[in-house]
């Protein structure tokens, strides 16, 4: 969605934030990322805060109040939502500020942290009390019948394992955008880190050689893999025919790549 400043924002929406963080000296607007119109740094008289919200009547506002129920059963990799605040047709979350660039997924030592951080955030089930899709919900349209049960799992996911989601800071990756968590099985965020590995220009066997190293990958049934890569090929198929943008498309084929190494390599073993 179009990014606006955070001087941009109606005064009541300013003054809300103010409340919470004190004077402002400055604010710089974020780059990257799609789910906030805004996404800002601010600099105040009590540290830096970063803000990011949407308008309260946006359809996606659901996902922002997911992300804030979410944020208090989430690892020590990911930053802490200090406040949330909705005023002036806005609502806006305020999370501890991280430094630090995007990941590289071309990179060695920045995949080996995002496997760090991915390895702390496979340790954490689900919680109960938090209204989550299940990845049956949000994949089983896409599946055969009968097969979206091999989705379940007691894990909570990211799903959304872009670089802009990740945040490389001090030698640690910083799971950020919190959008679309999700009840499943574990091996569904490796499997979503291995589509993006190969949107940085990897094959499909080189991505899946960094997945294979975590535990839950390798400890998956190879039938739930082979139905959930059908189930992906499918949705980013249907996703590239409504809006065939290049990197729509291009996402289209690592699915369907990926779907192909894994029928080859389960039928193998």
């Amino acid at each position: 969605m179009p990014r606006v400043a955070f001087d941009e924002l109606p005064a009541a929406a300013r003054r809300a934030v103010i409340l919470q963080t004190g004077h402002i000296t400055a604010a710089h607007t974020a780059g990257g990322g799609i789910n906030s119109a805004i996404a800002t740094l601010l600099d105040t008289e009590t540290g830096p805060v970063f803000v990011k919200g949407i308008p309260a009547d946006n359809p996606q506002v659901a996902s922002q109040k997911r992300e804030i129920a979410i944020s208090p059963h989430l690892p020590a990799s990911c930053p802490r939502l200090l406040w949330n605040v909705e005023a002036g047709g806005w609502v806006l979350l305020g999370y501890e500020a991280v430094g630090g660039r995007h990941a590289d997924y071309t990179a060695t030592d920045d995949l080996n942290l995002v496997l760090v951080a991915l390895a702390e955030l496979q340790e954490v089930t689900a919680p109960g009390d938090v209204d989550l899709k299940t990845a049956e919900e949000r994949w089983g349209n896409y599946a055969e019948e009968g097969q979206a049960e091999l989705f379940a799992g007691d894990a909570l996911l990211h799903t959304d394992c872009a670089p802009d989601n990740v945040l490389i800071h001090r030698g640690r990756a910083h799971l950020v955008d919190w959008a679309w968590p999700t009840r499943g099985a574990a091996w569904i965020d490796p499997f979503m880190l291995a589509l993006r590995i190969m949107e940085a220009g990897a094959t499909a066997a080189q991505a899946l050689s960094w997945v294979q190293r975590v535990p839950s990958w390798r400890e998956s049934d190879p039938r739930a893999l082979g139905a959930f890569a059908a189930a992906v090929t499918r949705l980013w198929r249907e996703i590239a025919a409504e809006d065939p943008a290049p990197w729509k498309v291009a996402m289209a084929g690592h699915a369907a790549q990926l779907n192909t190494l894994l029928l080859v390599t389960r039928w193998a073993s």
